[in-house]
């Protein structure tokens, strides 16, 4: 299956109406097996499977690492070590989710602000820029874009571009990832759970985004666009905001989006 399609649609644009070919992206549902057990169907982007199933597994906290992965039509078989026990949650997004606290993170990574704005100008890929469609994820090392996958769902997104990382044995304590997506808690813990230490979005994290992040040693930050972000977690990775604590008094400004 192509990643977009072309349909015929009649835009209005003030006073004007033009009928022309739009193109939309389109999508797919694969189920999901851990170990020739059943374990999710997923809504998704038909591309980058392996790295799908791979990720799913390793965000989701059921195994640190795979042993095999088979794509056939759409059944993703992931094979791998887990002892964790799998229940499952029906999330707000429609995702399906495995319910359990999220790991900590461990890393001495350490950015600089010019990261940050380094990262975000790679947030963007070529079917976004064709259908407007779907949400975008890049992993970056040592300065480096390391991989970039689009998908329908913000989520699968984070679940691509580290199954890419734990397929080719990249160490995520030292990445940083970078979304066009929002951070509630669901998405943060994914982050958690794969030992990536920096979460860089374009859009908003949630109260419970938030705490997570917190707690489990993640930097959140948001609102990176043009020349500014908003840190919400662990400011300390950041070189220039070292010793800076985040303000709670209530005399603190109010931010601007």
């Amino acid at each position: 299956m192509d990643l977009y399609e072309e349909y015929p649609a009649i835009q209005m644009r003030e006073s004007e109406v033009l009928v022309l070919h739009d193109t939309v992206c389109t999508e797919d549902t694969f189920r999901l097996y851990l170990n020739d057990l059943p374990l999710a169907q997923v809504v998704a982007s038909p591309d980058q499977l392996r790295e799908l199933g791979t990720g799913f597994v390793v965000c989701e906290g059921l195994a640190q690492n795979v042993d095999e992965v088979q794509v056939s039509a759409n059944d993703i078989r992931v094979y791998a070590k887990t002892n964790a026990e799998i229940n499952y949650e029906l999330r707000s997004s429609g995702c399906i989710g495995v319910r359990g606290m999220p790991s900590i993170v461990h890393s001495s990574l350490v950015i600089e602000k010019e990261d940050v704005f380094r990262i975000i100008q790679h947030i963007e890929s070529e079917i976004w820029k064709k259908t407007g469609g779907v949400h975008c994820s890049v992993l970056f090392k040592d300065r480096e874009l390391v991989v970039r996958s689009s998908d329908i769902g913000r989520h699968n997104t984070i679940d691509k571009v580290v199954g890419f990382a734990v397929l080719n044995h990249i160490d995520l304590s030292k990445c940083i990832i970078g979304c066009t997506g929002r951070q509630p808690a669901g998405m943060v813990s994914k982050v958690a759970n794969a030992g990536i230490p920096i979460i860089i979005s374009k859009a908003a994290s949630t109260a419970a985004g938030i705490l997570l992040a917190d707690r489990s040693a993640v930097t959140l930050i948001c609102f990176a666009r043009g020349e500014r972000f908003t840190v919400y977690t662990h400011p300390e990775r950041i070189l220039e905001l070292q010793g800076n604590n985040l303000g709670k008094e209530s005399s603190c400004p109010k931010s601007v989006r």
